[in-house]
């Protein structure tokens, strides 16, 4: 029982090596080894694959996958390589299979026979298995050994490629380096860059506008400038068909830079001079003008003062981005020349000073409106009772008559007097309409009936007088709850009283004359 257990175990592991180390022939193609699979160790006297050498058949037993279903063991009968257990009757005798020979007669002589057969593959097994595993070994490293070599040469050729490449790098400049231009600049351009935008975005515009070659030259040279990350939204002018390099140092430079205007709290849109100086303040259309200008020398071009107060005068009113909230009392104003005034707000903007002079203006108000309404101009109504416009040209008044403390108090004074109905008679009016201006004004220019001097009328201007200030809308929008009809500033330090009787009025502004704050140059 126990020599047949032995034997049928070697037999499961013999089996279980072919199966183990069976290879893809198709992935060996070509290899001097022809093994297809690790050959099975054969001791003299057995029978491989079912042939039985004739030296080798002991006492008319066969063993094999194929000898007649494997081997009798106690008895028993075995058949497609198994075996049988003890007890089992056998079957009848066969004629033989595969050239091999009818057991002979007897039981002692086949016992016999066993017992010398099982004691030979006891001692053969053991050098069966050391063998076979001593040529496995070997196959595994002859696979680890060809793996390694593949390895090697793969990394040898990887390496080669790399310094060809170099070389090539080093010889042509580069890997195909990207299109740029060379040669002598083209005609100015104006180009637009945008809040957020990135420096292959910005190529891009380049690329369109004609300023460089492809968007990956101005890339390569955008990444090379550190000053790149300090360029801001806006107008460029920068020559037409140059190298990006050159684009970028144009871009980075602020003598590039157009279309930039800083209107300052309190500006109005025409120029007006000091009585006592004879100085030029500078009004909106004069700042835009000058930061209109392209190019130097000769070929110096630039939107004039003239022209924009020309296209501001416009009947149309769409054209020049006047929003549908201040459309009707725009349409109303007596005085085409001032219709745009305060509609231009406070702060610094950017426009394309290659357009026409309708079109900058348009740019501009359009602009100044979404800042307006931002603020919450549209809804200031619930507080002042005013419509937006009417809002708009009373922050104006607040903008040139208070200082920034005192801007909530006077708009208290304007919704007071508005709502008695009583003349706001604010000097800022009367100056207004003059060519030059000083803080006092005459009896004259009090008594002159314009549409915008409240001496003479009651009631707001027809336009706003400036462009008021954030602190003057927000002011305005809500004012400080107050009984106050009057104020004055008594002195150059822009102290202000405020009164709710006329009496006390009259007190503050004798402290006023005696400060000679409202001594007249004319």
């Amino acid at each position: 029982m126990t020599d047949r257990w032995t034997r049928a175990e070697e037999l499961f592991r013999q089996r279980e090596a072919d199966r183990r180390y069976r290879r893809d022939e198709s992935a060996w193609a070509g290899h001097d080894d022809d093994t297809t699979i690790i050959p099975r160790y054969v001791e003299d006297g057995y029978v491989e694959d079912g042939h039985a050498e004739d030296d080798h058949v002991a006492d008319g037993y066969a063993e094999g996958s194929h000898a007649a279903g494997g081997y009798v063991a106690d008895g028993g009968y075995a058949e497609d390589g198994g075996y049988a257990e003890d007890g089992e009757e056998p079957p009848a005798p066969s004629a033989p299979q595969h050239g091999g020979r009818r057991p002979r007669a007897g039981r002692q002589q086949e016992t016999s026979s066993r017992s010398k057969h099982h004691r030979t593959e006891r001692s053969s097994g053991t050098r069966h298995g050391k063998r076979s595993r001593a040529v496995s070994r070997k196959v595994v490293e002859r696979q680890r050994k060809r793996k390694h070599l593949w390895v090697v040469a793969g990394v040898f050729v990887l390496l080669c490629t790399g310094a060809a490449v170099f070389a090539g790098m080093k010889l042509t400049g580069g890997p195909s380096a990207p299109a740029d231009y060379a040669g002598a600049a083209g005609p100015l351009v104006v180009v637009q860059v945008q809040p957020g935008e990135t420096s292959q975005q910005i190529g891009a515009t380049m690329v369109e506008q004609g300023v460089v070659a492809s968007t990956a030259a101005f890339f390569q040279a955008a990444v090379s400038n550190s000053d790149m990350s300090a360029v801001q939204p806006g107008y460029y002018a920068i020559p037409s068909h140059i190298p990006a390099v050159e684009a970028v140092s144009a871009l980075v430079s602020s003598s590039s830079r157009v279309g930039n205007v800083v209107v300052s709290e309190g500006r109005q849109l025409h120029d007006q001079h000091d009585v006592n100086t004879g100085a030029r303040k500078e009004g909106i259309y004069r700042k835009i003008a000058e930061a209109s200008c392209i190019g130097t020398g000769p070929a110096r071009t630039c939107v004039t003062y003239e022209q924009l107060d020309a296209a501001g005068a416009g009947m149309d009113l769409a054209a020049l981005g006047v929003p549908t909230w201040a459309e009707q009392d725009v349409r109303n104003v007596p005085d085409r020349r001032r219709q745009l005034e305060g509609l231009i707000a406070a702060g610094t903007w950017n426009f394309d000073p290659s357009g026409t002079p309708e079109q900058i203006l348009r740019q501009l108000v359009t602009a100044s409106a979404r800042s307006y309404e931002d603020t919450g101009l549209l809804q200031s109504g619930a507080e002042n009772t005013l419509t937006p416009y009417q809002t708009l040209i009373a922050a104006s008044l607040v903008e040139r008559e208070a200082l920034p403390q005192d801007m909530s108090k006077v708009a208290r004074v304007i919704v007071n007097r508005l709502r008695i109905d009583q003349p706001l008679q604010f000097d800022s009016t009367v100056n207004y309409a003059l060519d030059t201006t000083e803080v006092a004004t005459t009896d004259a220019d009090r008594t002159e009936v314009t549409p915008w001097n409240t001496y003479a009328m009651a009631g707001l201007p027809a336009t706003p007088i400036s462009s008021p200030s954030l602190n003057a809308l927000r002011a305005m929008e809500k004012p400080e709850p107050g009984p106050w009809l009057y104020f004055v500033t008594i002195d150059k330090r822009g102290t202000t009283l405020f009164a709710e009787s006329y009496q006390e009025h009259l007190r503050n502004t004798e402290k006023a004359l005696q400060s000679g704050i409202l001594d007249s140059g004319r």
